[in-house]
């Protein structure tokens, strides 16, 4: 745009200076004040050019050195959400500058080549920014998260990546505030300005924090404070419309509120602030000990873990005579095992082979209707994988016959599922209860009697499953695998399992599962009366 009208200025200048100014000196006095306009513009625009080379080259250094980085290892390097964070971040909004950048005029070919490359390459979507934002969010609340440590690329207190500028937290808060979370809006605005005083070079104007950062913490119930950030913000931007327009009506609300003190109107304590988002969200008890759960706060008693045991199984199955499985008891009623070495590395790597290409959103059953939908209570992508597909996997579902002593003629597809940035799963139970009339109808294979959950990653820090009924956890282990009976021998489910994925923290979780069904076990689990399941053979 700038080009554009000092090239319409240039033209206009010459045909008004094309009438034989060179007869009259006095004439030539006007082109010496034409040629400084000239000369003005021309570096008006020289500048303005330069400013976007110098900030397209600043977004280069920066992409090459977060890239060579990344490229070091990049399993490493996209399993931690900080990282995965700020990946997202610079192919959206910090490319949505670089785009505007180029589109001035000497950039346009370059970008067709960019519209060309969406169409076949894969881009993250605004969408995806939203998300990766608020999986940083959850993680910062279901582990207590330090908002300066994390912004420093610290988790738990182990520094795994480079630190946000006051931009990332910004757009972090920013994020927030578009979801209406104004906790968060608060907590990452207030880093962001935190930051951007230690920057020599502003990544962000103090305007804009100051005006999302006012603004919820109005929202959050803090009028004065919100008045004087607002203040603060007309201090710089002594015009900015929409900081006058609130700071008229939280002076008109600050009024209300003392001439209710000043009238010691008793009600007047009871005035209900605007508890928006006041709290990361509301602390059920069920969640907060899901929490506390993943944080390893909360654990199974010891006079419990203390009758635990270790042994070899062969399940009377002859094959395993020679190499029994090794089993660890997680917690007796309702009895979870865990089995160690039943998954090889190769078998690791067909299965997460054959399963990334055709991963999908994972999704939950809809109770009513039996559909399935996604859920944000489920962050993951799974993809679904035939015996007969390789021998790998057929060799994995014979396994789970051999550990549960249960068929898997009737069993559901092996499920391969990968956790993203801050992937979880909210407490849920496998089966379906008697409301569920509309589950794993379709299948006609009854109820998911029983589940086999294979670990086919180790995860440095978080993605435990836990048992918020029973205080109890599951911490991955490559190669492992955790089975458990979700029905009493009756038929009727045992809510005590009851279970989430809780969210990654650093690493990535990688798991298959195979939920075994009611149909064909009738001589293999026998019905009965009792409550308690069998115990396995040792």
């Amino acid at each position: 745009m700038f080009q554009l009208t000092w090239f319409l200025a240039l033209s206009f200048i010459i045909k008004q200076t094309s009438c034989e100014l060179y007869t009259a000196l006095a004439d030539l006095k006007e082109v010496l004040h034409t040629e400084s306009t000239l000369i003005n513009s021309l570096d008006q625009y020289i500048q303005a050019e330069h400013k976007k080379l110098e900030l397209l080259q600043k977004y280069s250094e920066i992409y090459k050195q977060q890239h060579t980085e990344a490229s070091e290892d990049i399993e490493n390097y996209i399993a931690n959400p900080i990282n995965a964070y700020i990946l997202i971040k610079r192919l959206t909004t910090d490319w949505q500058h670089v785009e505007s950048l180029m589109n001035m005029q000497l950039g346009h070919d370059y970008l067709k080549n960019i519209s060309m490359y969406r169409e076949y390459l894969k881009f993250p979507t605004d969408e995806d920014l939203n998300g990766a934002a608020v999986a940083l969010t959850r993680l910062q609340d279901t582990y207590n998260l330090d908002t300066s440590a994390l912004a420093r690329g610290e988790l738990n207190g182990i520094k795994y990546s480079s630190e946000l500028s006051a931009a990332d937290c910004f757009e972090l808060g920013r994020q927030s505030y578009n979801n209406g979370d104004f906790y968060h809006t608060q907590l990452w605005m207030r880093e962001a300005d935190s930051r951007l005083n230690s920057e020599t070079n502003k990544t962000v104007e103090k305007s804009d924090i100051l005006e999302y950062l006012a603004f919820s913490t109005y929202k959050q119930g803090n009028l004065p404070l919100a008045l004087d950030l607002t203040n603060k913000l007309l201090e710089i931007f002594p015009a900015h419309p929409r900081a006058l327009g609130n700071k008229g009506f939280y002076e008109e609300e600050m009024e209300k509120l003392n001439e209710l003190k000043i009238k010691g109107d008793d009600e007047s304590e009871d005035i209900p602030i605007n508890d928006e988002q006041m709290a990361p969200q509301v602390q059920y008890p069920e969640r907060e000990l899901y929490e506390q759960l993943c944080r390893g706060e909360v654990t199974t008693d010891i006079a419990i873990t203390s009758k635990l045991k270790c042994y070899y199984t062969n399940n009377n199955n002859p094959f395993l005579l020679i190499a029994p499985f090794k089993v660890e008891e997680a917690y007796p009623n309702p009895k979870i095992l865990i089995f160690h070495d039943v998954m090889s590395d190769s078998e690791i790597d067909t299965i997460k082979r054959m399963a990334t290409p055709r991963f999908k959103r994972a999704t939950v059953q809809n109770y009513k209707t039996g559909e399935l939908e996604t859920a944000q209570y489920r962050i993951s992508k799974s993809a679904w994988l035939k015996e007969k597909e390789h021998k790998h996997i057929d060799d994995v579902c014979r396994r789970v016959s051999d550990i549960t002593g249960l068929t898997v003629e009737t069993a559901e597809e092996l499920q391969v599922v990968n956790y993203g940035i801050g992937g979880h799963y909210e407490p849920h139970f496998d089966f379906a209860r008697k409301e569920e009339t509309n589950a794993f109808k379709s299948l006609g294979t009854g109820n998911r009697i029983a589940t086999v959950l294979f670990y086919m990653s180790d995860v440095p820090q978080g993605g435990a499953t836990v048992f918020p009924n029973i205080n109890a956890a599951i911490w991955p282990k490559k190669g492992t695998a955790a089975f458990w009976y979700n029905l009493h021998p009756s038929g009727e489910g045992d809510f005590n399992t009851r279970h989430a994925a809780c969210p990654v923290l650093a690493g990535s979780k990688w798991v298959s599962n195979k939920w075994i069904h009611e149909q064909g076990q009738e001589f293999r689990r026998p019905c009965g009366l009792e409550q308690a399941p069998p115990e396995l053979t040792a």
